[in-house]
């Protein structure tokens, strides 16, 4: 009887072993289970907020600041344009490809494509002097002054390119949300920072003179940010973000004279969704 026992007691060891180890070779055989060695690559929209900004002028005539500008983006809503090849530079948009270095960390570059409008017949203060030969010549101690179209239109519409790189963390969090079979439905958190440079087009009309619209490198940009991925199937995803970051753009073209010039630096903020592909090739 005793070795009945002890001969029972070893095979249901035996088929309990066995059976966690086939349930462990298939969480391993899962493809979701790791990330090592994948590619990913997202587009999606943006809406963005910004903080005020002192804006400085500066030209062979004139030298003065607009203290605490206010700003605000140029939303598209949903429209066709966002997969329409010929016009995806017309909405706010979120471009990103990257590869996995091991199964939680990512590098990445992409375009922040976000859209800066200054808030047109705003009354902000004016500090500086201006000798251009117009109506607007003077000197100004922190006079309030409207932001007439006249005066000056200022904006970023093609847009405040954010051209950077991230390092971000991925984690797998589906079981909170108990979800067993993550090939068919996963749910990550990702967190990461990011450095770029800016490279606007900014479309600018100051004091009269004849319009400027070009690109140009014009600072640099830092930036961190926090979302949840959901991924449909092992290899399609859609993503939401909140990001935020610092912008320091010392060197703007404002008109078609290299001697003419506007710096600022400001915060802003970021909410994104994207729609995205992770494969291994």
């Amino acid at each position: 009887m005793k070795n009945i026992l002890l001969y029972s007691a070893f095979l249901a060891l035996l088929f309990s072993t066995g059976a966690n180890a086939q349930e462990e070779i298939k969480i391993q055989d899962k493809y979701t289970a790791h990330n090592k060695g994948k590619f990913f690559v997202s587009w999606g929209g943006n809406r963005e907020s910004y903080s005020k900004s002192d804006v400085t002028f500066k030209g062979k005539d004139y030298n003065f600041t607009i203290e605490n500008m206010t700003a605000q983006d140029k939303p598209k809503g949903w429209h066709v344009d966002y997969i329409n090849p010929a016009r995806m530079t017309i909405p706010q948009t979120n471009f990103r490809m990257g590869y996995f270095i091991n199964d939680h960390y990512s590098v990445a570059i992409g375009v922040d494509h976000m859209k800066y409008v200054m808030t047109q017949n705003q009354t902000a203060n004016v500090n500086g002097t201006i000798n251009t030969g117009s109506s607007f010549d003077g000197i100004y101690d922190h006079t309030p002054t409207v932001m007439a179209p006249a005066f000056l239109m200022y904006e970023h519409t093609d847009g405040l390119n954010y051209v950077n790189t991230e390092f971000s963390r991925h984690d797998d969090i589906s079981s909170l949300f108990k979800i067993e079979n993550t090939d068919k439905i996963q749910v990550n958190l990702t967190e990461g920072v990011g450095i770029g440079l800016l490279y606007p087009k900014t479309n600018t009309t100051l004091l009269g003179k004849p319009r400027h619209d070009d690109f140009h490198i014009s600072g640099y940009g830092v930036s961190a940010k926090a979302g949840l991925n959901i991924t449909f199937f092992k290899h399609f995803y859609i993503q939401g973000e909140l990001k935020g970051g610092y912008i320091n753009m010392q060197d703007i073209r404002t008109t078609q004279s290299n001697e003419d010039s506007a710096s600022q630096d400001f915060f802003f903020f970021q909410r994104i969704i994207a729609f995205g592909g992770i494969f291994r090739i």
